[in-house]
């Protein structure tokens, strides 16, 4: 390892692996996971290779959005155990050498959080300013909504309370009042929950909808969408202008990082759905703003060489100096990417995310191929596809359950049945199926790990497009004298290679079948390779 990569913060050199709690194990038979199931396969995480595992929200909640709607956030929900088995969870994690990432959800508490029952109790209450109260607009049969702030999981992003005569903000479901992050106690009370987690060992967060958490002071109208067609979510309706991205979230964001920067190698990353120019802001002045802001570009670009070369140097190209690039390919609230580019190119997939420049970040399951399960309307579980139907709008096919073995339940729970469907070929796609097979989709992404842990140019060498063509894609990744090559053919036909790297050998194929010197460069259909100087 050279002196750049032992200064390398561990979220730089490292891979982040999400786990959707309800859905990695479930140890108790009730047909959700747990914080036990995640620690059981705690082993299974070792031996792929990531470095961190970051669970999505495990706190006290209704379960209105799955734990997004959080009613007290310093416990555990009994659905996933207590606080005792976190804490084990913890030690264990941090015995093989596994960082732990928690999910805070900032934006926004559950309508049966005790702050917002506080708030809601009476006007002159001392946290009626904790979240976002006002008076309706005058209307011929009544109040109206504040303004049209619509939201984004279909509706008014306001409601009614009758006791109080006053509307409150909620950007999701009317169970999720948003937080007033322009109130000083609600920061501090915040930053006291930031606290509690990182003295406890926990070594960074992931914030959701980070870019929400400021809204326009004086609450004015969004304006309309001229692009908008029925087709598309509700809240596309109206460009998002007066209730994100406001410029005094930056000053929220910096504030949260003081509160980590008071411990050792903590990580703060933002979940944040804007467009490059605005997504680099995030990282702050200075960089103390977010780490990482989550860079989720390659979920929207189209699946094509031109169009990914383009999205990296324009991504390298917007960082500011210093700052820290990501990638993430899948999320629990996308389509598998395996869904989106078919299983031969979510190998290719794979190889792209490991070999870019930056910090990956994987999602359960897409190291086993797994794609979009078919969710019966009868087994619907998320309530955007519910306020929303007929859009496609469900997340519920990207958050079906882990599939370990070729068992009934597919090695997730020994329940008579898990709270999302198994995919249909459970008994052929699974870690157990695939796990020895030396050319499977999961040995890639093992293979990959590994070659990446053992070059320190694809973890944090700098990074150099050689050229793409309509199909090809070929960059440089260096770090003093080593250079390596990563080619990726996104189409269906073999592709010749530039003859910048002739003579180079095969480290890796994503067929992993190969491993001679390219005299006469080629690319087989779907293929995607690592190359390096020829062997002695």
């Amino acid at each position: 390892m050279t002196d750049l990569a032992r200064r390398a913060a561990w979220w730089q050199r490292g891979i982040v692996y999400q786990v959707y709690p309800r859905s990695f194990q479930d140890t108790n038979g009730d047909g959700v996971g747990d914080l036990e199931g995640i620690r059981r396969r705690l082993d299974y995480l070792a031996w792929l290779g990531v470095d961190a595992v970051w669970i999505s929200p495990v706190f006290p909640s209704p379960m209105a959005d799955f734990g997004y709607d959080v009613a007290d956030y310093c416990g555990i929900d009994p659905l996933f155990g207590t606080l005792a088995d976190f804490d084990a969870l913890l030690k264990d994690a941090h015995a093989r050498g596994l960082k732990v990432i928690l999910d805070f959800v900032p934006n926004h508490t559950s309508d049966r959080h005790p702050w917002f029952i506080d708030s809601r109790s009476a006007r002159t209450s001392a946290r009626r300013d904790w979240y976002i109260w006002r008076d309706g607009r005058d209307g011929k049969s009544g109040p109206l909504p504040p303004n049209n702030w619509l939201s984004h999981f279909g509706g008014p992003a306001w409601t009614f309370d009758e006791a109080s005569g006053q509307y409150y903000l909620h950007s999701f479901l009317r169970a999720q009042p948003d937080l007033n992050w322009r109130n000083p106690h609600v920061r501090a009370a915040m930053h006291d929950v930031l606290r509690f987690w990182l003295e406890r060992g926990v070594d960074g967060f992931r914030v959701d909808v980070i870019w929400l958490l400021i809204k326009d002071e004086a609450l004015r109208d969004n304006p309309p969408n001229p692009a908008w067609q029925p087709s598309q979510p509700e809240i596309a309706r109206n460009l998002q202008v007066h209730n994100a991205d406001r410029p005094e979230v930056h000053e929220v964001i910096a504030e949260m990082r003081a509160v980590l920067d008071r411990y050792a190698e903590r990580v703060l990353i933002g979940e944040i759905y804007l467009p490059l120019a605005r997504l680099v802001t995030y990282y702050g002045e200075n960089l103390g703003g977010a780490h990482l802001p989550f860079n989720f570009q390659l979920l929207e670009t189209a699946w094509r060489a031109p169009a990914i070369a383009r999205l990296v140097q324009d991504y390298e190209q917007a960082l500011p100096p210093g700052g820290w690039p990501n990638w993430v390919l899948g999320n629990h609230d996308r389509p598998r990417i395996a869904a989106r580019v078919g299983a031969e190119q979510a190998r290719v997939a794979a190889m792209l995310l490991l070999t870019l420049r930056g910090t990956p970040t994987m999602y359960y399951g897409d190291e086993i191929g797994l794609a979009q399960v078919a969710i019966p309307p009868e087994a619907v579980q998320d309530p955007w596809e519910k306020n929303e139907p007929g859009l496609g709008l469900g997340r519920d096919p990207v958050r079906t359950p882990m599939q370990w073995d070729a068992g009934a339940q597919a090695g997730f729970t020994d329940g008579a049945r898990p709270w999302l469907p198994l995919a249909a070929h459970h008994r052929d796609c699974n870690v157990a199926a695939l796990q020895d097979d030396p050319r499977t989709i999961l040995s890639l992404y093992r293979a990959l790990i590994d070659l990446r842990r053992r070059r320190s140019a694809l973890s944090i060498g700098d990074f150099r497009l050689v050229g793409a063509t309509e199909s090809v894609l070929v960059y440089e990744r260096a770090l003093g004298d080593e250079r390596l090559a990563v080619a990726l053919n996104f189409g269906a036909e073999p592709q010749p290679l530039p003859d910048a790297v002739a003579g180079l050998q095969v480290l890796l194929s994503t067929r992993l079948d190969r491993a001679e010197a390219l005299d006469k460069p080629l690319l087989r259909p779907h293929e995607g390779l690592v190359l390096g100087p020829r062997l002695a």
